[in-house]
This record gives C-alpha cells, sequence and structure tokens, in this order.
C-alpha cells in the first residue's frame, strides 16, 4: 500500500512538472495572442468610433452650418429620374428649393407636368419634362439624349426604379418584372451617366448621385433579383467616384433603407415608425445635405444606425432577420389584396 502511494505521488508531482513545462514553453504564443486579441479589439473599436463621429459630421453639422451653393459648385440644371413620386419628387423639390432649375424625367405626361408646375409655382425656378418610360429599353435614350444636349446639367439623379409588388421568391416573379429590373433599374442609370457625363467633364465639376438601397448590402432572400440589381448601382457608383473625382466630378451612391413611399403599403406597420421610416421630403432634405460631403452614404441618421449593424452583423443573421420581415410585408400584401 505504501508503495503504491509513493508512486502515485511520483505520477503526481511529474505531471506538475509536465504541465509547467508546457506552460512555460507555450507562454510567448500565450502573449502573442493577447496582443493579436488586444489588437483586433482596438482596431474594431476606433472603426466603431469612426462610423459615428461620419454619422454626426454628416446628419447633424451640416445643421449648424450654412448650405452648400450647389449651383456654383455643380451647375444650374438638375436632372431627376423617377421624379413624380417618392424620393425621386421629395429631392427633385429640395434641389429646387436650393435655386437649381430642374429637368423631370418620368413616364407619366400628365403627372410630369403637375409636378413640375408645383415646383416651377413653389420655388421660382425653371422647369422641363422628358417623357420616358425606361422599361422599354434602348429606343428611349436618344430622344433623351436630344432634350439634354444644350442643357448645362450640373446634377443628375439616378432615382427611377421598379420593385417587387411584394417580396417574393424568385421563381414566382414574372419574366415581364425582370426584364423591368434589368431595363429601369441596371440600365437606365448606366445609360443616363453615359449621356450627362461628358457634359460635366468638359465643364470640370458635376454630381452624379444614384439611388442604390440597404438591400444591397447582403444577399436579400425574398428580393433576389431586386437587391441584386441595386448592389450594382453601389457598385457602378463607387467605381465611377474612383475614375472621375480627379476630373471635378462627384459621383454619390445613396443607399437609402425604408422609406414611406408607395413601395411600402400605406397601411403597413412600417409607416408607423417615422424615426425609422422617414417621409419622402424629410429624407431628401437630410439626403442632400450629404451632397459634396459623402461618396457612399445612407442619406438618413437612422438608416445610418441600420447600415452600421448591416456591416457589423454575420450574413447569416442579415438572412434570417429579412426572412422574418419580407414573410411579414407579404403575409400583409396578400391580406390587403383579399
Amino acid at each position: 500500500m505504501k508503495v503504491f502511494i509513493q508512486a502515485a505521488m511520483a505520477a503526481v508531482d511529474s505531471f506538475y512538472l509536465l504541465y509547467r513545462e508546457i506552460a512555460r514553453s507555450c507562454n510567448c504564443y500565450m502573449e502573442a495572442l493577447a496582443l493579436v486579441g488586444a489588437w483586433y479589439t482596438a482596431r474594431k473599436s476606433i472603426t466603431v468610433v469612426c462610423d459615428f463621429y461620419s454619422l454626426i459630421r454628416l446628419h447633424f453639422v451640416p445643421r449648424l452650418v450654412s448650405r452648400a451653393d450647389l449651383i456654383k459648385q455643380y451647375g444650374r440644371w438638375a436632372v431627376v429620374s423617377g421624379a413624380t413620386d417618392g424620393i425621386g419628387r421629395a429631392y427633385a423639390e429640395e434641389l429646387a428649393s436650393r435655386g437649381l432649375n430642374i429637368i423631370l424625367i418620368s413616364r407619366n405626361q400628365e403627372k410630369l407636368q403637375m409636378v413640375a408646375k408645383d415646383i416651377a409655382d413653389t420655388y421660382k425656378v425653371e422647369t422641363d419634362i422628358i417623357v420616358a418610360d425606361f422599361s422599354n429599353g434602348r429606343e428611349i435614350y436618344d430622344p433623351i439624349r436630344e432634350a439634354l444636349k444644350d442643357k448645362d446639367i450640373g446634377i443628375l439623379v439616378n432615382n427611377v426604379g421598379v420593385f417587387y409588388p411584394y417580396p417574393q421568391y424568385f421563381t414566382q416573379v414574372s419574366e415581364d418584372k425582370l426584364w423591368d429590373i434589368i431595363n429601369v433599374n441596371i440600365a437606365a442609370a448606366s445609360l443616363m451617366v453615359h449621356i450627362v457625363l461628358p457634359g460635366m467633364v468638359e465643364r470640370k465639376k458635376g454630381a452624379v448621385v444614384t439611388i442604390s438601397s440597404g438591400s444591397c448590402c447582403k444577399p436579400t432572400p425574398q428580393l433576389a433579383a431586386f437587391s441584386a440589381s441595386k448592389a450594382y448601382l453601389d457598385h457602378f457608383s463607387r467605381a465611377l467616384q474612383y475614375e472621375y473625382a480627379s476630373k471635378g466630378i462627384f459621383v454619390q451612391s445613396l443607399i437609402p433603407f425604408y422609406v414611406a413611399t408607395n413601395m411600402t403599403a400605406p397601411g403597413s406597420f412600417l409607416h408607423k415608425c417615422s424615426w425609422l421610416v422617414p417621409s419622402p421630403k424629410v429624407y431628401a432634405h437630410h439626403a442632400v445635405s450629404t451632397l459634396g460631403i459623402s461618396k457612399r452614404t445612407t442619406g438618413y441618421w437612422s438608416h445610418s444606425i441600420q447600415f452600421l449593424f448591416a456591416q457589423y452583423m454575420p450574413e447569416w443573421l442579415w438572412v434570417w432577420g429579412a426572412n422574418i420581415l419580407n414573410r411579414s410585408l407579404r403575409k400583409e400584401a396578400l391580406s390587403c389584396k383579399a
């Protein structure tokens, strides 16, 4: 028995000595891992602080200073596509309130004339209209080019877009709707920039604002084609900024989350959260104030907070949340139709 106890104690002593040797040899690795962890934490902390500083600089500081002279900065005329409703109309009105003449492009002539007259009477600026249905594809761009050729275009706002009637799985979306998404969401912005940009480059000043969507942040199920088209617009704008910033052109990718437009049902629960889902007028007022300051922004303070969360959350969490929200919106839309 005594021999057994001595053997056990010797085994314990040997294990303890082995443990100490391993700990001593691993100490340098533990210190290295601690340094990596500290560096990663510091880096993330600095990034978050910088993001919140940008939020304050973009959305709150401009309210404390005088508004920029957009005419002097970019030019006399602004072109806004999809300008008879929602963000497009509100953005056109906000530019007009700053003295710019407005060219409105949309497919409904009667609504265009009404909006143009309203803007001209309210803000005492010149307005012009171009009737064009971007879903018709290539044939519409020659008349647009002809109508714009003698104008000093300072700002182009690519707002026109089509949305699903409500969130749907991809195979439930009609082929006509898919072609509309390609022709309107993707081709329209590309061709409008191609028409307007040469004149801006020649004058060495101008701004291009392309309105994307918060759904471009990560793959968004039940909005697959729509979110992919908006991701194209975001990347297109960012690439143009790198290409043309040195030539005096400012290109902005505007990434709104939900805004209370016709694309969201009037009775939707989203309309009840005004601080989260602003009206087009409120959104446009904030978005225009970021022009010339940020090349990629959501345009509104609460949307910037949502964008920060979207950036830092893992993709699976985004997809899970998108599925819950889109199922709810689809159910709500279908119940309204019934």
